[in-house]
C-alpha cells in the first residue's frame, strides 16, 4: 500500500504534466502537435481518475479524450492546414 504522502506526490506530478501539456498545445503553432499534446493530456488526465480511484472514469476518459477526440482533431486539421497563421 503507498502512503498517503507518496500518493499525493504522484498526483501533483501528473497534475504538472497535465498543465505543462496543455500549456503546449496553446502555445503551438503546429496545430497536428498541439492535437498531439491533447491527446496526451487526456491520458495524463485518465491517469489522474484512476490514481483518484474512478477506473470508469478513467476508461471513458481514454476512449473518448485519447481516441476519438484526437482522431476528430487530426481528420479536421487533414482538411483544413496544419499551421496556423
Amino acid at each position: 500500500m503507498i502512503s498517503v504522502a507518496a500518493q499525493m506526490v504522484i498526483q501533483g506530478i501528473v497534475l504538472a504534466g497535465i498543465f505543462l501539456t496543455a500549456l503546449y498545445a496553446l502555445l503551438q503553432k503546429d496545430l497536428l502537435a498541439s492535437a498531439l499534446m491533447l491527446a496526451a493530456m487526456s491520458l495524463l488526465m485518465s491517469l489522474e481518475f484512476y490514481l483518484l480511484q474512478a477506473p470508469d472514469v478513467a476508461i471513458a476518459e481514454a476512449a473518448v479524450g485519447a481516441g476519438v477526440s484526437t482522431l476528430v482533431l487530426v481528420l479536421g486539421i487533414r482538411k483544413t492546414g496544419r499551421w496556423e497563421e
